[in-house]
């Protein structure tokens, strides 16, 4: 049954909706242009025009994923510009938020279903600048001598270890593995923010000397 109408000159869109519906619910396995034509509701011809093979239409659905978390991301962290603790806050946030929202396109991003990745450069590309995002970020919070992680540690790779992280939580909860007695007292925004303040060096706040008596 056809998913969707789309407006002329939509139907890529159309296709990479169709396709990120029958990759959620069937797999790679359950995927074909044919299926996809049929989900959309046109010829079996028609996606050819835009996608010559499976993996072609796998990529541009991974592509259209990181544009719109690349997006969000990018909002959330400039709403902050000199604020480098709520930009890593509030950039975790935005990341869960996307993960819950576009569950789909998520997990179809970091499945590993896309096979010569390094081929579809538009695919690099975005993802590459949304990591490079996460290390600014990680930067302005080095800079500012907000993170546990070393001088001499590149970026980069404290980058991977906040994204692990966050990332981390959200595979759990996405999967139903984290347990309702956590989830009926906190909220998963909570549960993200708890996450980077493990990360985050609190300030030492000073202490008044106690007062001498004579």
């Amino acid at each position: 049954m056809p998913a969707k109408n789309y407006h002329h000159g939509d139907l890529k869109n159309a296709l990479i909706e169709a396709g990120v519906e029958i990759l959620s619910k069937e797999g790679l396995s359950g995927l074909s242009l044919r299926k996809v034509a049929r989900r959309a509701g046109v010829s079996h011809n028609a996606p050819y025009s835009h996608f010559p093979d499976k993996q072609s239409l796998i990529a541009a659905i991974s592509t259209e994923g990181f544009k719109q978390l690349y997006a969000e991301l990018d909002a959330a962290i400039s709403s902050y510009p000199n604020d480098p603790k709520r930009q890593l806050q509030e950039g975790a946030w935005a990341y869960a938020q996307f993960a819950m929202a576009h569950t789909d396109s998520f997990k179809i991003m970091f499945s590993g279903v896309l096979a010569k990745e390094k081929e579809y450069l538009a695919f690099v590309e975005i993802s590459q600048k949304t990591f490079q995002r996460v290390v600014d970020v990680v930067r302005a919070c080095r800079g500012a001598g907000l993170l546990r992680s070393a001088r001499s540690i590149p970026p980069e790779m404290t980058a991977v270890a906040v994204w692990g992280q966050i990332h981390g939580i959200i595979s759990l909860l996405l999967e139903g593995q984290i347990s309702h007695t956590v989830l009926d007292r906190f909220g998963i925004r909570d549960i993200v923010l708890f996450a980077i303040d493990q990360i985050i060096i609190s300030p030492v706040v000073p202490q008044t000397p106690p007062k001498k008596f004579a």
